[in-house]
């Protein structure tokens, strides 16, 4: 990779990792904790053995609406301010976390570190896009992305050793540590990306047009549609894993092992998709990744009927789970933000807050009608797939074969 400086003040390849690390915030805030959810649940004394699922779905409605603030902003105010609101908002949320006596009180914490995230998640894309265009931005984003699928990966593992050193509030102390490291990273190193003449002043009219021509072109809001419905499904994957492995299959600090070989299904998914998509197209990928969920997980919810669920057939299971999401992510991403080119800033964080609000509430639902089987899982998979795929007919329907 280019190792010349370029607007940002820094290399291609520090600017490269420090995205990857921006962006990989909102997922060590998932992932890392975990391992540590029926700790949680068990010593500030959670209702059911669902109700701590809730600290991921709270993450995930802060960052949504986080989203709807920070995009138009960042194009209004720069990408150093929303960078640096957005920790500062992260730091307090993750301090009311660390000093939380009841569930409800990590919650409240869990929705402000939602906030927060959102600036980094937002500037990181933004910074991509100031510096880089056509080819040159799908490279630096393919490594970005391939970075960024390790913190998966690494995450949980991250969260169990924490538990075997110290307790749960110890992984909050960790994201302290993390956001202070970027903080610092950011500030010495990282000049504004976004020149004074290139910012888009902040309208309530704008931002309201903005998301009307989101909702109202067929196209982009289908998609958008899609990707909360499907990844509603993933939320709900992702609020019960921690049952699922460590209470109904019982496999103790191996959970981690099992999540991260999963992640890395993912990753190895989206490297595939990165060489595919110009040739297959992203319509065409998707439709087919989503036919190949549906149908697996009627398989796999007809298998209930019959034999008791092993753990190595729930892995093969979510192994190809695993790899369809690899091929779906950037695709449905892609093909929603298609018409939007003119007004991409606002539109991206209209369709990522719209979609995040929809897969938080359903995979909350999905997630808390967790019974010690996968027959919600499978279920929610099957059906979100099955909506998803007839959305996408009707949108496509009389229009000539996209990319």
């Amino acid at each position: 990779m280019d190792n010349r400086p370029n607007h940002s003040g820094i290399s291609s390849t520090e600017f490269t990792i420090l995205v990857a690390l921006l962006m990989s915030i909102v997922a060590i805030s998932i992932d890392a904790l975990l391992p540590a959810l029926g700790i949680i649940g068990s010593e500030l004394g959670a209702v059911t053995a669902n109700q701590p699922q809730l600290l991921i779905s709270m993450l995930f409605l802060g960052m949504a609406i986080g989203q709807l603030i920070c995009g138009p902003l960042s194009d209004a105010l720069g990408r150093r301010p929303i960078l640096f609101s957005g920790f500062a908002l992260y730091l307090v949320g993750t301090i009311m976390c660390h000093q939380a006596d009841s569930l409800e009180a990590l919650m409240i914490g869990r929705f402000i570190q939602g906030l927060g995230v959102a600036g980094p998640y937002i500037s990181a894309i933004s910074l991509v896009r100031d510096l880089y265009h056509g080819a040159q931005m799908a490279r630096v984003m393919s490594v970005v992305m391939m970075i960024f699928v390790l913190v998966p990966a690494i995450a949980p593992s991250l969260g169990q050793i924490i538990l075997l050193l110290t307790d749960w509030r110890g992984i909050f102390e960790m994201y302290l540590l993390y956001a202070v490291l970027l903080i610092g990273w950011v500030g010495l190193r990282l000049k504004e990306t976004l020149p004074k003449e290139n910012r888009i002043p902040f309208t309530r009219k704008g931002f309201m047009d903005g998301f009307k021509e989101v909702l109202t072109n067929r196209i982009t809001a289908s998609y958008t549609l899609c990707m909360g419905l499907f990844f509603g499904s993933f939320m709900g994957y992702l609020n019960s894993s921690q049952q699922i492995f460590q209470v109904q299959f019982e496999t103790g600090n191996l959970f981690s092992v099992y999540f991260g070989v999963l992640a890395l299904v993912l990753g190895f998914s989206s490297l595939i998709n990165s060489r595919i998509v110009e040739k297959h197209g992203a319509k065409t990928i998707a439709f087919r990744a989503i036919s190949t969920v549906v149908v697996s997980s009627a398989i796999f919810l007809g298998l209930h009927a019959f034999m008791t669920i092993s753990l190595w057939m729930f892995l093969v299971y979510a192994a190809i789970l695993f790899f369809c999401f690899g091929l779906l992510f950037g695709n449905f991403n892609a093909l929603a933000m298609e018409p939007m080119g003119h007004v991409a800033g606002i539109a991206s964080a209209v369709i990522g807050s719209v979609s995040s609000i929809m897969s938080m509430s359903i995979g909350a639902i999905i997630g808390q009608m967790y019974d010690n089987t996968l027959v919600p899982l499978s279920s929610g998979f099957m059906l979100m797939g099955f909506i998803s795929m007839m959305i996408i007919y009707w949108a496509e329907k009389g229009r000539s074969e996209p990319n």
